[in-house]
């Protein structure tokens, strides 16, 4: 890349950098708390999380709050290499790449880790994993870290329950202000954003198959119902399918499921939902896509099973014609469809998202010396915070209550 290409592609990162922060009222406020306050002056951060220009504005947020900043990603085709170039020449130190191989990756991860950090920001886990492993002797300064996803919440439950966590992590996922609008409404947007802009294709008359009704395949489920699709849910949990059901979906399992899908959204945090068996049963045509963290959901060597041309028709798009002429279509190589194919969830989630992340830290920074290795909640005063913020930048006030309220709520 010569030098006037390299400034094109500095310019074009910087220019989605410059246009989300427009929509991130709340992280511009949290921005001024975090300098006034001098929390992370000297403290070095690393970050695990998508490479796109909401997290550019998390990362150049807590630089200018006095952080050292070292940022890659969690997903090997969510990096934009723009935003990856823009962020690096405004002095944060970048390892990220569109498309890299597993070993790459996973290098990559370990480069960051080299900073030692201080505190960090996990969305999956693998910085956690690396640091409890290769990467342990980059540990020796880690006060705690934040992480982003179900998935990751669950893999340091495994690891806290069996005593092989080292150091307190807080579960941002969990939190209000993070999961009852970045898992419903931005799943919900983001994935059939990434759908509707990779494939061209209506979705309104097509029958849709939601593997998962948590709080992002409830959100993925109810924005396909609003483009006129019919939807179907699988479920595994007995209380969730009840909960689709009350919400007006079909439920049903996946093997009668497959029969009748035009587009597969997997959401479920698990492996093997979609297998041979299924993919048996399906017409040709059928979309498959997974909005699951990890490219486990759809079985790949499954899906290659009998297969003898496989295309990619579509960037992103990988077509598998199989022996007897069906064709089904891949979506985002079994990765996160709506970072794949798309930019991942509105600016205005990950506004509070990223805000929720920011005084995690903070809690860490000032407190996380003092903590046991454990997994913890966000404090609750977070997302009061946060929320009150939101409010007011959308020109809108709550009421109080009055003493003797309080007093009444707190009585028996």
């Amino acid at each position: 890349m010569n030098l006037q290409e390299e400034k094109r592609l500095i310019a074009s990162g910087k220019e989605k950098i410059d246009w989300v922060w427009r929509f991130m009222p709340v992280l511009q406020e949290v921005e001024k708390i975090l300098i006034s306050e001098g929390t992370f002056k000297d403290k070095t951060i690393a970050m695990s999380i998508h490479m796109e220009a909401k997290t550019a504005n998390l990362a150049l947020m807590l630089k200018r709050a006095g952080a050292k900043v070292y940022a890659t990603g969690c997903n090997p085709l969510s990096t934009q290499d723009d935003v990856a170039a823009a962020l690096a020449a405004e002095g944060v130190t970048v390892h990220a790449r569109y498309g890299v191989s597993a070993e790459e990756y996973e290098k990559d991860l370990i480069e960051t880790l080299r900073c030692m950090p201080d505190l960090f920001i996990d969305d999956g886990g693998d910085l956690v994993n690396l640091l409890h492993g290769e990467a342990h002797p980059f540990s020796v300064r880690v006060i705690g870290g934040c992480e982003e996803t179900t998935t990751g919440i669950s893999r340091l439950v495994a690891r806290s329950e069996q005593g092989k966590l080292e150091f307190p992590m807080l579960a941002v996922n969990n939190a209000a202000c993070k999961h009852l609008f970045d898992n419903h409404h931005g799943t919900g947007q983001s994935v059939w954003d990434g759908i509707m802009r990779g494939t061209n294709v209506m979705i309104a008359g097509k029958c849709v198959v939601v593997a998962g009704y948590g709080d992002c395949g409830s959100g993925v489920a109810k924005r396909a119902r609003g483009l006129g699709a019919r939807v179907v849910v699988c479920e595994v949990d007995a209380v969730k399918a009840i909960s689709a059901v009350s919400d007006g979906f079909t439920v049903m399992p996946m093997i009668e499921a497959a029969e009748i899908g035009d587009i597969f959204v997997t959401v479920t945090g698990c492996k093997d939902v979609l297998t041979k068996e299924h993919f048996d049963r399906m017409k040709s045509g059928a979309m498959l896509s997974n909005a699951g963290h990890f490219n486990v959901e759809i079985n790949l060597d499954d899906l290659a099973q009998g297969v003898t041309e496989i295309c990619e028709t579509r960037r992103n798009i990988h077509s598998y014609t199989y022996e007897n002429g069906k064709v089904l279509h891949l979506l985002g190589v079994g990765r996160l469809v709506n970072l794949v194919l798309g930019d991942g969830h509105p600016a205005e989630i990950m506004d509070l998202s990223f805000a929720v992340q920011a005084l995690a830290l903070k809690h860490l920074a000032e407190t996380g010396r003092d903590l046991e290795p454990d997994l913890y909640r966000v404090p609750e005063d977070v997302d009061e915070r946060i929320s009150l913020i939101k409010l007011q930048s959308l020109g809108m006030r709550i009421d109080t209550l009055t003493r003797e309220q309080q007093k009444y709520l707190k009585s028996f």
